[in-house]
């Protein structure tokens, strides 16, 4: 459980820190700041670990407070008592403003994709990134499905055999949605839509796909059992809905506008907002992060089609749970929630771009490769694009149906490319079921045989 902050001292602290003991009060000054001096938004659950040896802590907070509440500007009311919500930019939200602004735009994507300069590749790679948000997604809510069987799950499509297997697939179409719908307003239809069409025939009689709660018997708990968030009442959720789509789809975006926000800080907003309201029985944390997503596609930052936030998210539960609890139990301080959502961010663009840039490096060595030992001239374009997909552990086996999807050609071309590649001795060919799967063979065997 988290220490919950102290009353705040309304009154001017440093008037009592002034006649309690004056000698301390630069030490106070030191911390009248709203970040400490690493730039972190601490919550009293840690702040008061922080605190100079000889201060008293909760003067110490009230001053931390009075820093921020010069710095916070309100954003909406939530909640039933509606309670008011505020935030500020910290350094972690602005860098993570910044990095996306820079590289997760459409234009940022377009230019990644001639840069590598080959659409097919470049495609087959993104492809299998989408993949990644809808997995962990299930996973941070408890689907057991191991990544691998996951992803054999949705490339293979085929049909999902367990619970867990039709919550991870749920969630891909559900995404898929996301993006398709990319260009709707929010409505309370379309966030019902997206939880039916991502909890549908998984367990009906609990999740209740598409049906907004009629009970208050939800409560978030934590791994022990104790509750930590009891959602307001199911009664008016409707009409709080209605209120949240309607400031989200109210136009912030205008630089010169004094009602200015960033469609980050809205995207992560609405995922909080969707988290607090829980207006499902069950299902609601993949349909606020597909809200989260949804908000940032409509607003032309198409690169997070590839950036999956839940991958880091389900590596600390812990620590996402504490940034919903940190606002809740502070005067409803977005900034914890959207400061954390923003660390995960920046680690997430920093992984896509990892990705980009050893697939770019990669694809260098091999055309190097390829051209040294005359294979060049015997792979054509989609066979170089396959070899190369394989080459980089994207993929461990192919299908002809799952080349026919990535490629986007015929069933018989995706199978000439595939035993074109066998009998050039770059890819093994074995039955498994129906299916003819292909891998590629080990480097060094590769390297090992005669090149005709």
């Amino acid at each position: 459980m988290i220490k919950l902050p102290p009353k705040q001292i309304e009154s001017a602290p440093f008037s009592k820190i002034a006649g309690m003991s004056p000698e301390t009060i630069n030490l106070y000054l030191e911390l009248h700041s709203a970040v400490d001096h690493k730039g972190r938004y601490l919550h009293f659950d840690n702040f008061r670990f922080r605190v100079p040896k000889g201060l008293d802590v909760s003067l110490a907070w009230s001053v931390v407070k009075m820093a921020r509440q010069k710095q916070l500007t309100s954003l909406l009311s939530i909640g039933d008592p509606a309670q008011n919500c505020s935030f500020m930019y910290t350094p972690t939200i602005q860098k993570a403003i910044s990095e996306a602004d820079r590289n997760a735009t459409s234009a940022a994507l377009e230019w990644m994709s001639s840069k590598i300069g080959e659409e097919k590749y470049t495609e087959y790679l993104l492809n299998d990134l989408i993949e990644d948000e809808a997995i962990s997604s299930s996973q941070l809510e408890g689907a057991a499905t191991t990544t691998k069987v996951a992803k054999d799950l949705l490339k293979r499509k085929r049909k999902p055999r367990t619970p867990d297997e039709k919550m991870i697939l749920g969630n891909y179409i559900m995404m898929q949605y996301a993006w398709k719908n990319r260009n709707k307003e929010l409505s309370l239809e379309f966030i019902s839509e997206l939880h039916s069409i991502g909890t549908e025939g998984i367990n009906d009689d609990i999740y209740h796909p598409g049906v907004f709660r009629k009970s208050d018997n939800v409560e978030v708990v934590d791994g022990e059992g104790n509750t930590v968030h009891t959602p307001p009442p199911h009664k008016g959720i409707k009409k709080r809905l209605k209120k949240l789509t309607n400031w989200i789809n109210d136009c912030h975006h205008d630089a010169d506008s004094h009602k200015y926000i960033h469609p980050l800080v809205k995207a992560i907003t609405l995922h909080f907002c969707i988290g607090y309201e829980h207006p499902f029985n069950d299902g609601n944390g993949r349909v606020a992060r597909s809200l989260f997503y949804w908000y940032l596609f409509k607003n032309d930052y198409a690169a997070f089609r590839y950036i999956a936030i839940s991958v880091l998210l389900k590596r600390a539960p812990a620590k996402y749970a504490k940034s919903y609890l940190y606002t809740e139990t502070d005067q409803m301080d977005l900034t914890y929630f959207i400061d954390y959502q923003c660390g995960i961010i920046l680690r997430a663009i920093s992984g896509f771009k990892g990705s980009y840039k050893k697939s770019l490096n990669d694809i260098e060595s091999f055309n190097r490769w390829l051209w040294d030992s005359g294979l060049y001239r015997k792979l054509n374009d989609k066979q170089r694009t396959i070899f190369q997909i394989a080459k980089s552990n994207k993929s461990h086996f192919f299908t002809a149906t799952t080349v026919k999807d990535g490629l986007g050609c015929s069933y018989n071309t995706a199978s000439s490319v595939l035993n074109g590649l066998v009998k050039l001795g770059l890819f093994n060919k074995n039955k498994s079921g129906k299916e003819w799967h292909f891998s590629m063979k080990k480097v060094e065997n590769i390297m090992a045989q005669e090149v005709a």
